[in-house]
């Protein structure tokens, strides 16, 4: 078996192949490691037959779209996906075959509708269904803690507990564990009660993807790449000069909302002054709850003004018609000495 794991961060990928037969996959690649990717095929003299995605990912953007007409190659993933356009959808018990390699697919919806994972003869590829040390999250568009419970206990832990496991994501880059380890060890896999373990997956605190809108639509679709969106975005939406926005500010009634769309933390270190928190991973989750208005005055602002423009587009296809982005982010807004504010939202 030849077999190559591709680290993006925390986020992991796979090569995989029938060193007989030369035919190989990738499993869950992401879009700045498509160089690589082909080099290492290339290396191995690989033919990528088959590019798989475990699930519709909301953290990262898939190259699946883009490697398979690279290399004239099938698309893959179970039938449950919302992505149009893919070669084959697959469903549980069916398997993808690499000459003399097998990989079987094991429907384990919970993290996400469309989440499966791939056993292979010594490993499986558990997506984010099973982390190392962890689960997946269910708090994400279609996660069902309930459906995650199912899909762990009764079918994925019910294999071979010798069986390998290499999931989408290891931010600790351990690379890989074993089904018996995770079953003895992993935190989340200690709570086998099904009520509990639902109410623990509900009580989890975690911070959303910052490219969460933009991952999934992406993802969704099989389309357009960030810079395609950002082109796209900046050519739909108005935007408010700095110097402008300091003058409405500084009247005595601002007849605008400062969205900030970044992360807590960057929030926190420095903001534009009365400026409202709204991370962009969570715009689209937390919108009609935090600024039930549609006829609000907003202005969107990021760190370098990129992300704001498309958090600007969102909006306004939401129904938010009076929404504009800052020309310019926090960075340009300081270089300009223009005051700042400091402190939790």
């Amino acid at each position: 078996m030849i077999f190559e794991q591709v680290a993006t961060g925390g986020c992991q990928s796979y090569l995989v192949g029938c060193g007989a037969t030369c035919a190989g996959a990738l499993i869950d690649p992401e879009v700045s490691q498509i160089d690589r990717y082909l080099a290492l095929a290339a290396r191995d003299a690989l033919r990528i037959r088959f590019v798989i995605d475990t699930h519709t990912h909301a953290d990262h953007f898939s190259a699946s779209r883009q490697l398979a007409e690279r290399l004239g190659a099938m698309t893959v993933m179970h039938r449950a996906s919302p992505a149009p356009g893919i070669g084959m959808r697959v469903d549980d018990g069916e398997m993808i075959v690499l000459g003399n390699l097998r990989l079987q697919v094991l429907y384990t919806p919970g993290h996400t509708s469309d989440s499966m994972c791939l056993v292979g003869s010594d490993r499986v590829f558990t997506g984010d269904t099973l982390l190392i040390g962890g689960t997946g999250r269910t708090d994400l568009p279609t996660g069902d803690p309930e459906a995650l419970y199912d899909s762990l206990f009764n079918k994925l832990l019910k294999l071979d507990p010798q069986l390998l496991v290499y999931p989408a994501h290891d931010y600790k880059q351990r690379g890989h564990s074993t089904l018996g380890d995770e079953l003895a060890n992993n935190p989340r896999l200690q709570q086998r009660d099904k009520a509990g373990f639902v109410l623990m997956m509900k009580q989890l605190d975690l911070s959303m993807p910052t490219h969460l809108t933009e991952a999934l639509r992406t993802n969704m679709s099989g389309g357009k790449t960030v810079a395609q969106m950002l082109a796209e975005a900046a050519a739909s939406v108005p935007f408010m000069a700095m110097a402008e926005l300091r003058t409405r500010l500084e009247s005595l009634s601002p007849d605008l909302i400062v969205l900030d769309v970044r992360e807590r933390d960057a929030f926190e270190a420095a903001h534009i002054p009365g400026a409202r928190l709204l991370p962009r991973g969570q715009l689209e989750l937390r919108v009609n709850t935090e600024l039930p208005d549609p006829t609000l005055r907003i202005v969107t602002c990021c760190e370098f003004g990129r992300i704001s423009t498309l958090a600007a587009a969102t909006l306004r296809s939401m129904g938010f018609q009076r929404v504009v982005a800052l020309d310019g982010g926090m960075k340009a807004w300081q270089e300009a000495g223009y005051p700042v504010q400091g402190g939790a939202a």
